[in-house]
């Protein structure tokens, strides 16, 4: 791509993306702080990705789905798993109708644009199975017959990092199918005063939809045209092969501390994500920043630590950043 053509898409991609500014102002109605998970939603918007959310209760993260829904003019549900959850009560189940002997299809929950998975790691496996399922193929089977999900759909799945009696912990392979895992942390003691005025007002504020979905199909199709320097695939690829072989990269220590490394998932996500957020920044093309302010969301459910980083408490937040910085940047 010349650098007419990288122009040209750069002054377009500025027009096309100021509707974020319109989106951003109608969340920020609601939500204080959490600037970085805002970011985060949105780039799996953008970039046709799942989310999977670490944290504890009480961070905001229905309200913000919720109002995402709300602002892009979505359809929102929000699951809560649960032990006894089945399969059924996500995607729908047949209803004999005694009068006319025929049955029925009755829809799920699933059905919707926007999915809030809450504590996923409380159901079984097939439930699991189940919603990744939807997630993979978009589509579900009831009966005998097969459902295509929306164009948009987007899950964001959470779980609770502290309280882990009678939870069914996701398999890695399923994990690896969430393009992002985000942490989301307290708020500030200046953000958390804020909230408290808020949500303890008479009202709150309402939420209005500035954009519809069709603006989000748009957007990822823009995004898609987002120019990336073969140097920057290359720098992307060194920092995936890098999980996979430390020694490669003058990183041998962690051979010790990686048991397996990210799949080839983790260099295509951290690809469209890079593009995401470039989308996000106004950019027509993307930089060696916007991986490295994603890599860390994408990789650190990619990689499985030894019984030795475990014992030593060396998390995968703690190898990718050695990682990125020791690997030489385009």
């Amino acid at each position: 791509m010349d650098i007419s053509t990288v122009r040209e898409l750069n002054m377009q991609i500025k027009e096309e993306a100021l509707f974020l500014q319109d989106l951003l102002a109608e969340i920020n109605k609601v939500m204080v702080g959490q600037e970085a998970l805002v970011e985060r939603v949105l780039i799996g918007l953008l970039a046709d990705g799942h989310i999977l959310l670490e944290g504890v209760p009480g961070l905001a993260k229905t309200l913000l789905i919720k109002t995402v829904a709300e602002a892009i003019d979505a359809d929102f549900s929000r699951i809560q798993f649960t032990p006894d959850l089945l399969p059924a009560d996500l995607v729908g189940t047949q209803i004999f109708n005694p009068r006319t002997s025929e049955f029925s299809v009755h829809k799920g929950p699933l059905f919707s644009n926007l999915i809030l998975a809450d504590e996923i790691n409380r159901a079984p496996a097939k439930v699991q199975s189940a919603l990744l399922e939807a997630m993979q193929e978009r589509q579900v089977t009831i009966g005998d017959l097969t459902y295509k999900m929306d164009n948009l759909f987007l899950v964001l799945a959470t779980q609770n990092p502290i309280e882990q009696e009678g939870t069914y912990p996701l398999p890695e392979a399923q994990v690896d199918r969430f393009m992002l895992k985000v942490k989301v942390d307290y708020p500030s003691r200046a953000e958390e005063r804020v909230i408290v005025d808020r949500m303890t007002g008479t009202t709150l504020p309402d939420i209005n939809p500035v954009i519809s979905p069709l603006d989000i199909l748009r957007a990822r199709k823009i995004v898609n045209q987002i120019y990336v320097d073969d140097k920057i695939k290359e720098y992307v690829l060194d920092l995936v092969l890098t999980t996979r072989n430390p020694g490669s990269n003058g990183l041998g220590d962690l051979n010790n501390l990686i048991h397996y490394g990210a799949s080839p998932r983790a260099s295509i996500y951290l690809i469209l994500a890079s593009k995401a957020h470039a989308f996000l920044k106004g950019r027509g093309f993307v930089t060696p920043e916007d991986v490295k302010q994603i890599a860390q969301d994408v990789l650190r459910h990619r990689i499985i630590v030894t019984y030795e980083a475990e014992a030593e408490n060396i998390s995968t937040d703690h190898i990718v950043r050695r990682i990125m910085d020791h690997t030489d940047v385009p």
